[in-house]
């Protein structure tokens, strides 16, 4: 690993056939799929997950936009010795994904877009302004990432994920591990990354992909709708869309079975 490269964590045969890259979202961290790493190593694959640049072990240079962000992927890659990967992307991660395709297309195998976009919703300055406003509101009053996590969590998950008025003690484990990432982010990588993110826009670039993608929705996933992802699979040639039933915008930290095999079955089919 380089000094400047983001830091990871893999499992799996150094020369296997195929690589994949996780991505983790705005709240995540690369110990987010620390058991999707391990799962897909099991079945013989080389797996990867990063840390963002501003999370964990990977510090920002600079500022945080999705340009850099894909600039220091590539950079992972090169540390890594990796020639070509499959990247699975959840939410922020799967927009670093589309973002990578544009910066260096030649790296990426094969894409797993999950609960993502392929652009912020609305590209209005005061909607961008209350959307930044309204995330950021813990922060501002002087709260923790896990008061945020606290907040967020129970609105992001499908119903059956999480007992109506449970607190963090009654979490099951998946989402205690989404907590727990989402509170070691720090505020200012937060912030950073937020504001990175309502500026996102990809569309005009679906067209171009050229490598199998599976774009991956949570059926009750509000953040990032399963239409959403229907329709993105549209705009790519030869994508395809699955969704994941009973789960929020959360996927795999909800019901890690289903993701894993939707995953698996993307990458024994196409690699």
């Amino acid at each position: 690993m380089s000094a400047l490269s983001p830091a990871w964590i893999e499992a799996g045969p150094a020369h296997a056939k195929t690589t994949v890259v996780f991505l983790h979202g705005i709240g995540g961290g690369k110990k987010g799929f620390q058991s999707s790493v391990d799962f897909l190593a099991a079945q013989g694959y080389r797996a990867l997950a990063w840390d963002m640049p501003g999370y964990a072990d990977s510090q920002l240079h600079g500022t945080l936009s999705f340009e850099s962000l894909a600039a220091s992927l590539e950079t992972m890659l090169d540390a890594a010795q990796v020639e070509k990967a499959v990247l699975v992307g959840h939410s922020m991660g799967g927009m670093v994904a589309l973002q990578a395709y544009t910066h260096c297309p030649s790296r990426i195998a094969g894409m797993v877009i999950a609960a993502s976009s392929p652009a912020f919703g609305h590209q209005d300055g005061d909607f961008q302004r209350q959307f930044v406003a309204q995330r950021l509101a813990p922060l501002d009053a002087g709260q923790s990432m896990a008061d945020v996590a606290n907040r967020l969590i129970p609105g992001m998950v499908g119903p059956d994920s999480l007992t109506e008025g449970a607190g963090l003690a009654q979490y099951p484990a998946g989402l205690a591990l989404a907590h727990a990432c989402m509170s070691a982010v720090p505020p200012s990588t937060y912030r950073a990354a937020l504001n990175a993110l309502v500026k996102f826009e990809q569309r005009a670039a679906l067209p171009s992909i050229k490598v199998p993608t599976l774009c991956l929705a949570g059926e009750y996933d509000k953040t990032a709708p399963p239409e959403v992802l229907r329709r993105m699979a549209q705009k790519i040639e030869g994508a395809e869309y699955e969704c994941i039933a009973g789960v929020g915008h959360l996927l795999g930290f909800e019901k890690e079975a289903p993701f894993h095999d939707a995953v698996l079955n993307f990458l024994s089919r196409h690699f």
